[in-house]
Order: C-alpha cells, then structure tokens, then sequence
C-alpha cells in the first residue's frame, strides 16, 4: 500500500513536471525574459544573447542546448512578428494554431527560415548556408467587410499585386528556361568557412556567394522578363470566402497565396485582417442583433404587427396587447449565424412614439379613457 501510494505520487510529480514544462515553452516572453510590452529592439537583444549562447556550432551534440536554441527561435519567431504576436497575445498557442505557426521542427529549419534575420541580428552571417528550396514570404491585407456578411458569411473578391515565378523562364531566371548549378558553392547560395573563438569550439560563418548573389544558380543568359531574378509582380484576383459569425479584427488565413518561393520552394500564406463595418440600425451582441423599433402608443396600447428589417429580409413582428416602452421582444432565428449552423435571436426594442399634435376627436376620446381610469 505505501508502495502504491508513492508510485502514484511520483508520477503526479512527473505529469506535473511536464505540463509546467510545457506550459513554460508556451510562454515565448518568459523564454526570451523580456516583458510583455518589449520592443523589437529588445526582443532582438535578447534572442541574440541566447542564440548565441546555445548555438549547435558552439554546443556540439548537446540536446537540451539544442531544445533552447529551437525554444528561443520560435519565441522571436511569433513575437517579432507583429500579427503572430498579437494573436498570441490575444489567444495564445489557440492562435497561433489557427494561424498555421506550430513551431521550428529542427535547427536547419530556423537557419532556413530566418535567412537575412541571422545576419541582421549577428552582424554577419552566424548560421549555416541556405540549402534547398525557401518558402516565400507572407502577405498581409486589410479587408472591410459589411456587417451582414459578417453575421451571415459570404465571399468577397479581391485584388493584390505579388510576386510569383516567372512564366518566361518558369522561375529559373535564365532566359531558355533553364540554369545550372553554381559550381563555387554548389548550390547553396553561401560560402562557408569555419572560425575557432577564443572559447573553443568553431563557428560556421558564412557570407552570400558572390558567384551567383546568393541564389545558388547560375544564369547565363537572363531572362528579359524578369531581369533574371526568376519572379515578376503580377496583379492578382483572388476569392475570399467569409465564415458566418466572423468578429471584428479576425484575421483569415489563405495558405500559398503570397509571395513564391525560390529556388522551387512553396508559397508564403496571405493574412487577410477583417474589418467589419457597422451597421446604420442593427448592433452586435454576440449571436444576437439588436434593433430600435418606433410604434405608436395605440398599437402598444392595443397590440398588433410591425414589419421590421432583419439580416435577411422584412419580416412582421407581433406586438402583445400593453406592450411598455423599452422592452425587449425577440425574433427567434434571425441572429449572428455560426459555422455549425446554430443561429443568435433579433432582439426589439420597442420605443413607443407620441404623437406631436392631437385632434380634438383624439383629446376627447383620451379624456374618456382618463375617465375611465379614474373610476
């Protein structure tokens, strides 16, 4: 029994001990040790400090300063990122999912991702060379959208200029569609040489092949079209479709639509940020619209229909006998719609109006009905 009792203590001790772990890799501010608010001067101070500290070059075959390298690259990765940072902030790792972000998988990764940032960071190129395909940058796009499309969902058009591959040269840069493997770097685009400092240990310090700027091809013969670069800016149509119940500020997430990669790598992804604008009667609550309905006092008194707008039409509205100024009827259905089909409610308000001027049949019949309340 004492044995069993300390087994099962050992291993919450255990499950604890990892999901403070993983809860700590989740919080990117702790990782870096800066706070909430830091700039970005202060998140690139304090990511160079550790990633030259847990280098792979200076801590050769050493796991857990691997782990630390990777953690620290995905917290400057999100945080430097204006949209992954506010999503984050706004949501956590929830958000950054939703983004498509689930963190570096390897060193080479980061050295590939980064690219220029290592250099900007380090002062000269602190990383390994760029082998392989790059994935081309992200795009990012404000979209106002009109409140009904927001509660009901829909699709919107619209237009962009990017950069893609080059249709003449089918991305190589070479005007015959073709180019060859720059033979001083091999194709990686960089020219390495390993560095030993003062503290042991090398270093892999590499710098753009001159030879083919850094592309890791060599043209020949440049294509016209696009001046060899192998990608040229064209203006693009694309169909957004809005999810029904979208809110303000959301952003949607379109995978491959932004800038083309190089050398054959994939796409970035486009961020559209949703603007929605509002309405000039219906307000937001939720699931649930709310509306100002103006009825005279008689059909309040007497009870009745209305028509009255909704998000997908008129619709007629039933007034109960005595209904009293400012309460709230609803119109079950003809609400916010969400993605798994649930629907909000139209919630009325009834302001009952007063007529500016009466009639003397109308005075003398209220006087009647004054009479009548008093006895």
């Amino acid at each position: 029994m004492i044995f069993i009792r300390m087994h099962a203590r050992i291993t919450k001790q255990i499950i604890k001990k990892d999901y403070n772990m993983k809860a700590k890799e989740r919080d990117y501010y702790e990782v870096l040790g800066v706070s909430n608010n830091a700039t970005n001067d202060e998140l690139k101070k304090a990511y160079r400090k550790l990633a030259i500290k847990y280098h792979p070059d200076k801590n050769p075959g050493d796991k857990e300063s691997e782990r630390k390298f990777k953690e620290a690259a995905n917290a400057y990765e999100v945080l430097s990122n204006p949209e992954k940072r506010r999503m984050y902030d706004l949501r956590g790792q929830a958000g950054l999912d939703d983004m498509g972000f689930h963190g570096f998988e390897s060193s080479s990764d980061i050295f590939s991702s980064f690219g220029d940032i290592f250099g900007d960071i380090f002062g000269k190129r602190f990383h390994r060379g760029k082998t392989g395909p790059q994935q081309g940058q992200d795009l990012r796009y404000e979209m106002k959208i009109s409140f009904t499309d927001a509660a009901l969902g829909g699709e919107k058009q619209l237009r962009l200029t990017k950069s893609e591959a080059c249709d003449a040269c089918k991305g190589t840069g070479d005007r015959n569609g073709a180019s060859t493997v720059c033979p001083q770097c091999n194709g990686t685009g960089q020219i390495s040489r390993q560095q030993q400092p003062g503290g042991g240990g090398f270093f892999s310090i590499s710098s753009p092949c001159p030879n083919c700027n850094g592309s890791g091809r060599k043209v020949s013969s440049p294509c016209n079209t696009c001046n060899g670069k192998g990608r040229v800016q064209k203006p693009r149509s694309l169909s957004v479709k809005i999810p029904p119940g979208i809110e303000d500020s959301s952003t949607l997430r379109l995978s491959g639509q932004g800038e083309a990669g190089t050398r054959g790598g994939r796409a970035g992804d486009l961020y559209i940020h949703v603007k929605i604008a509002s309405h000039p009667y219906f307000e937001r609550e939720g699931l649930n619209i709310r509306y100002n309905a103006h009825v005279p006092f008689t059909k309040a008194a007497l009870g009745g229909e209305i028509e009255v707008p909704t998000l997908s039409g008129k619709a007629t509205l039933k007034i109960p006998k005595c209904t009293q100024s400012n309460q709230m009827l609803r119109m079950t259905g003809q609400g916010v719609k969400t993605k798994s089909g649930e629907k909000g409610s139209q919630l009325v308000r009834i302001i009952i109006e007063m007529p500016k001027k009466l009639s003397e049949r109308q005075e003398e019949l209220l006087r009647e009905l004054e009479t009548l309340e008093h006895n």
